[in-house]
């Protein structure tokens, strides 16, 4: 593994973003409901948006919120979402790139770091609980919902 680094997302990485693929099982849990219902509301100026590459391959993608102003807390300083390619799971990558956007949060004055995501099998709840998440509630549509303390 080459070292990892995040970069901006722009136009030149945008089509590897998506390309990206899932183990088995985990299509949907990709974009919570709530997700869905934030993003009317969501300021594209409090996002932040980084690709993760292995050398000069994009190995995942983060997005993490940072909105003082959101109405809802856990939209405050929320990872939104993260996604490591199928091939790439297990090596780290998702540890480096929740390192680099609570080290974000913390720079920018936040104590927390929340998610949201549905639980189930195949589902990412291991990997938030391996990273310190611990749940602290629930969404209205039944997600779990997480906190990182900084």
């Amino acid at each position: 593994m080459a070292e990892l680094r995040l970069e901006e997302l722009s136009a030149s990485t945008i089509v590897a973003v998506n390309a990206l693929s899932l183990k088995p099982g985990q299509e949907q849990f990709v974009a919570p409901v709530s997700y869905a219902v934030a993003a009317a509301v969501v300021d594209p100026t409090t996002s932040w948006q980084r690709v993760i590459l292995d050398g000069d391959e994009v190995v995942g993608f983060i997005q993490g919120n940072f909105d003082p102003n959101a109405p809802q807390d856990e939209f405050r300083s929320i990872l939104w979402r993260i996604n490591v390619d199928a091939d790439d799971q297990g090596r780290g990558i998702g540890t480096f790139a929740v390192e680099a956007l609570r080290s974000e949060a913390t720079a920018r004055g936040f104590n927390h770091l929340d998610v949201i995501y549905e639980p189930g099998e195949s589902g990412p709840e291991a990997f938030f609980l391996r990273v310190g998440f611990a749940p602290v509630g629930e969404t209205s549509y039944g997600e779990t919902i997480a906190e990182l303390t900084l």
